[in-house]
């Protein structure tokens, strides 16, 4: 199976956004919305899949889900809801989905966003347009990018026209390929000729070992611990259910108790009136 990916040549971008407005618009996500706890409206959000940031020195830098080659969302989740497809993508179902948010917690590149403004939040993040990528389409953002400071392809491919970059013009470029090899290598790359570690990570020192195994240490403890919040949540329940049951009958005693009471009062009463 073909692993594809996408290659972002900082130098090219311009921070036109249309990659931003594209994927909006295809993905049908819906109005940006600034919430109190948000520092700005560009920021990733369940309506932004992507988007556009800058460095100190004026340059643009695209964010979006890195697509992990062993991903540490996808072992994170407990109900199988994200998921790594051959072709390399990470998906996302939300029809499974219980809102646990581990996925949130465990990403080194802080990128799943909760719907916070939906009756019924769930996770959103990019998913690389998948479902155009089966199609033998290309994502909406590379579709969009008027500089091609974005590509599409191959990983493997994407890869090697990276490293020919960085060999062909060596003073233009920071000797680095972002997601070759970071924590497993991600399927979203990146060069660059200023160091982009700030914008593109918020886990500083990741290494290059997947994380997946760091997350199982904890997950593997998890059927136990549900377990265990399931007894304590059965005994209140029990505990809650008494209660009522109790509750219902002193009531019902204490109207059997008067029912009784107004019954020998209307026989005494009517006693009296015969004599």
């Amino acid at each position: 199976m073909k692993q594809y990916g996408i290659l972002t040549d900082v130098t090219k971008c311009i921070g036109c956004n249309r990659c931003v407005k594209a994927c909006k618009a295809g993905n049908q996500t819906g109005a940006d919305r600034l919430w109190r706890w948000k520092k700005r409206i560009d920021d990733l959000s369940a309506s932004r899949w992507t988007t556009i940031l800058s460095t100190d020195n004026g340059e643009y830098v695209r964010k979006q889900c890195r697509h992990c080659v062993d991903p540490a969302c996808v072992s994170a989740c407990i109900v199988g809801a994200l998921q790594k497809t051959p072709e390399g993508p990470v998906i996302y179902d939300d029809s499974i989905c219980i809102g646990c948010r581990y996925c949130m917690m465990s990403c080194p590149y802080d990128i799943p966003r909760y719907s916070w403004e939906d009756a019924v939040p769930y996770i959103k993040k990019c998913t690389l347009c998948y479902e155009r990528i089966k199609k033998g389409k290309i994502p909406y953002c590379v579709e969009a990018c008027p500089t091609q400071a974005t590509i599409f392809g191959e990983r493997d491919e994407l890869l090697a026209e990276a490293k020919r970059r960085l060999k062909a013009e060596p003073n233009k470029y920071v000797q680095k390929v972002w997601g070759e090899e970071e924590i497993g290598g991600t399927h979203v790359m990146y060069i660059s000729n200023v160091d982009v570690d700030d914008l593109l990570a918020w886990k500083k020192d990741l290494g290059n070992a997947p994380l997946p195994h760091k997350t199982w240490v904890i997950l593997n403890k998890m059927p136990a611990v549900f377990l265990g919040v399931g007894a304590v949540l059965g005994g209140v329940w029990w505990v809650i259910d008494r209660r009522d049951h109790l509750q219902q009958e002193k009531e019902a005693a204490v109207e059997d108790t008067e029912s009784s009471e107004e019954k020998d009062e209307s026989e005494e009463k009517s006693n009296d009136e015969k004599s």
